[in-house]
Parts: structure tokens; C-alpha cells; sequence
């Protein structure tokens, strides 16, 4: 592959009239349709493209999908955390790297593994190509080896969605036995090196000023560090779908993880009473573990026949999904943003949410743009559902004024826009990495792209 060019000799320019940023973007995890880094990283990143940058993807399993135009470079973990087999113990054939030993040794310590190996894992890929890339921006990981990287040479940009300290502290507060409590601690240990390397990063960016506030507060990052950035969703796609009908009585939600924090447990309570009285049927986007909370809280309540969970389709049936709902719920106890609430009010879907976290700097005002309730009120939930599924103008009305919330505020290129932004600042506060831009007098030979795989490759 050729040196980039002389400035001279440009004419390819980025959207903002500077030169393109080269950009290797890291997530550790990508679920492609349900959870947020997953989402983040494909629109982020495709959006980033659109404006003229070069971006390549670093990935654990389970792998993102992304544009065509976004190499992604596979770093397999041992996937001890997969959806077949979860919490399984790899052979002793199956440790070949250091990296692999990490995860090991980690998991085997009762933590969760996945953000210290991968970062080493990452470290170790991009210490051979530094003079290829420009920045790093991290996902959410906050792993040690983001210390290496930029010892290495490359300024990294961190993203940190929320805290999740925040979940640690709640898991703990709702554990059912000073056992679980104790497992719950150990689990998130991976939390107290997130906050140590969060507060060493040059730059943070978060989604929202609620997040900013914990992410001071928790993990010590000062506040001339942390920037708000919203994420967006693609108005276009996510959209009213008019030949569908609604289905009476039909509810949905999106829970991307079976933790305290999604809350799903007080919604499960809410339809338990409202059945009592009407017909009630709940979609759950999102993978069902038996033998979890979810899971025996359906038992308890005799719910089997009026919750269904799907997963692994592709966004086109999450969109029809919303259009065949009545009401969408996110019932969370805490949301550093909320994907699944911006994208069930730019379907047109009339929201019911809690004011847990950042949802209500999210969805606006109460009984304008959503309904809102308190976080873990299961009565308050029932009764807001209520009145929202017998008032047919209260939904309509609720549900076009949340989409024109979500038009006028959240596109991915405004989000795109405004990390390009932190990006050239970054840069900007590293000189030493300006002899590396082109035609500085470290300029070198962009490397042969190596290890990279394309979904459906």
C-alpha cells in the first residue's frame, strides 16, 4: 500500500475540509441488534465513512456487523461468555497466547474477563502498526492495555456510555443472599481497573450530562476531560411502517442483558396485574436465560403464555415489531442514554419509560413526548400502561410528538460530527503525534492491512 500523500497533492478532504482522520475504533463485545455497543459501533462507524474517514474496526465475539466499507479485525477471545454454552471453562489446549491466559486467569477468579484480555489483545495488534492509524477511540472497554496503546504512540479517545460501577452498586443492593452479593463483587472487579485507567484518559466522551456526572462522580475523570456526545439513531430506517397494524393489547421492550439494571423484572409485575383485568401480551427483544431472574420470575408469576422474547433478527423485524406494538416500555432502573427508547419514539411507538438515569433527559418532557414513571415502581408502571392502552388519541398524540423529538435532536451525523470533533482535539493536545500526519518528518509508509475479515467473508 502507498505513503498518503503529500497536503498538496489532496483533494479527498473530510466533510469538515481537514485532512481524514485514520481511525481503529475498538469493541471488545458487538452484538449487532441488541445492546448498545453493538448499535453504537456499526452507525457510529458507517457514519464516520460518510464524512471521508478511514476507520477499521478491532472486535471480540460476539462479532459486529458493519458497513462494507469498515474492515473489521478479528481478536477472538475464548468466548467463555458465548450464548450456546455460557460460563463455560476452555481447555488447557485451548491457552495459546498470553492474552488467552489473562481471560483465563480472570474468569477463574470469579471476573468478568473480557475488557482487560481484549485491550491486550488490541494492544499487542497495534503496537506493529502505529504509523498506519492516527487515533484509537475505545468502546467502552477501559482495559490496561489502552495504556500500552498509547505508550505505543497512538492517542486514544475513550467512550464510556455509563459507569459500570452503576450496575455493580445496583446488583448489589438487589442481591437476594450475602452469597450473591459476594459473587456479584467479584464479578465486577473489572470495574475498579475501568475507573483507574478512565481517569488517566486524556479525553472522554459520554452520551449524555447524566452520564457525565457519574462518570466524575464514580470514576474520577475531571470534568475538562469528559465531553457529551448523543448517539443518534437512522430516522429512516426507524420509521411508523402505516401498513402494519397494531396489535391490541401488545406491548414491547428491549432487554439486552438479564441484570437488575433493565428492570424488567417491574414491568414482568405490571403485566402480571394488568392480565388480571384485560388482555396483555409483551414482546421482549432480547434473549431469554432460563434459569435467570427473568426466567424464574415468568415461572413465578405464570407468565409463560404472555411473554415472548426474540432475538437474532435483523433490524427490518425490529421495526415491524414496534409498529405491530400498542406501547413501548423501558423500565429500567438506570439508562446512561437509551437506544431502545430513541428508536421506539422514532417508529412512532408512544413510549412509557422510567426516570431512571438519563431517560428523562432522553424522552423529554412527561405527557408530552413520553409517559414517564418512577424507576422500580411496578404499580406506577401498571397504572401508566393502563391509561396509555385505553386512550387511542393519548398514544397518537404521544407517539408523533416523540418521533419529532428524535428528528429534531439524535441523528447518527451529529453524532459522527461532534466525535470528529474530539478527535481533531485530541490531536491537537498531542503534538508530538503531528511529525506522523502527512508530510511531517516522521511521515511513513501506510503497512499492509493484515488479519481483517468482513461479515459474511
Amino acid at each position: 500500500m502507498s505513503p498518503r500523500p503529500e497536503p498538496s497533492g489532496r483533494t479527498d478532504l473530510a466533510a469538515d475540509g481537514e485532512l481524514p482522520l485514520r481511525i481503529a475504533f475498538l469493541t471488545y463485545r458487538g452484538k449487532p441488534h441488541v445492546g448498545g455497543q453493538g448499535v453504537y459501533t456499526r452507525h457510529l462507524t458507517k457514519a464516520l465513512v460518510d464524512m471521508g474517514h478511514e476507520v477499521e474496526v478491532l472486535g471480540g465475539q460476539p462479532y459486529p456487523i458493519l458497513d462494507p466499507r469498515v474492515p473489521l479485525v478479528e481478536l477472538p477471545s475464548l468466548d467463555i461468555y458465548n450464548d450456546a454454552f455460557p460460563m463455560r471453562l476452555p481447555f488447557p489446549s485451548e491457552i495459546k497466547t498470553l492474552g488467552d491466559a489473562i481471560e483465563v486467569g480472570t474468569f477463574m477468579a470469579g471476573s468478568f474477563p473480557e475488557p482487560l484480555a481484549f485491550s491486550y489483545r488490541a494492544w499487542q495488534h497495534l503496537r506493529t502498526r502505529v504509523n498506519e492509524f492516527d487515533l484509537v477511540q475505545d468502546n467502552q472497554c477501559l482495559g490496561y492495555g489502552l495504556l500500552g496503546i498509547e505508550r505505543a504512540g497512538l492517542p486514544v479517545l475513550a467512550t464510556i456510555h455509563h459507569p459500570i460501577t452503576v450496575d455493580r452498586r445496583l446488583e448489589m443492593e438487589h442481591a437476594e443472599t450475602s452469597w450473591k452479593r459476594f459473587s456479584k463483587g467479584r464479578w465486577y472487579g473489572f470495574t475498579k481497573m475501568q475507573t483507574r485507567v478512565a481517569s488517566r484518559m486524556p479525553r472522554v466522551i459520554t452520551v449524555s450530562q447524566n452520564s457525565l456526572a457519574d462518570i466524575h462522580a464514580d470514576q474520577k475523570v475531571p470534568l475538562d476531560r469528559l465531553h457529551v456526545v448523543p448517539v443518534g439513531v437512522d430516522q429512516e430506517l426507524f420509521k411508523p411502517i402505516p401498513a402494519v397494524t397494531r396489535i391490541p393489547g401488545r406491548l414491547i421492550t428491549t432487554a439486552s442483558a438479564d441484570v437488575t439494571m433493565k428492570g424488567l423484572r417491574y414491568l414482568l409485575e405490571a403485566i402480571a396485574k394488568l392480565r388480571t383485568e384485560r388482555h396483555i401480551e409483551l414482546v421482549v427483544i432480547g434473549r431469554l436465560k432460563e434459569g435467570g431472574p427473568s426466567a424464574r420470575i415468568i415461572d413465578e408469576l405464570g407468565l409463560r403464555d404472555a411473554v415472548t422474547f426474540i432475538t437474532g433478527v435483523p433490524e427490518e423485524r425490529i421495526i415491524e415489531l414496534y409498529s405491530e406494538a400498542q406501547v413501548a416500555v423501558v423500565p429500567s432502573l438506570y439508562e446512561g442514554f437509551s437506544l431502545p427508547a430513541i428508536e421506539a419514539m422514532s417508529c412512532g411507538v408512544p413510549l412509557v419509560a422510567t426516570s431512571g438515569g438519563a431517560l428523562p433527559e432522553v424522552v423529554g418532557n412527561h405527557n408530552e413526548t413520553a409517559l414517564v414513571v418512577p424507576p422500580g415502581d411496578s404499580e406506577a408502571l401498571a397504572a401508566m400502561l393502563r391509561i396509555a392502552l385505553d386512550d387511542p388519541e393519548l398514544r397518537d398524540r404521544i407517539g408523533a410528538a416523540g418521533r419529532q423529538r428524535v428528528i429534531d435532536r439524535w441523528t447518527w451525523r451529529h453524532t459522527a460530527t461532534g466525535t470528529v470533533e474530539h478527535y481533531r482535539a485530541l490531536l491537537a493536545e498531542t503534538p508530538h503525534i503531528q511529525a506522523r500526519r502527512p508530510g511531517g518528518a516522521g511521515a511513513a509508509p501506510r503497512f499492509q492491512r493484515s488479519r481483517i475479515t468482513r461479515p459474511g467473508a
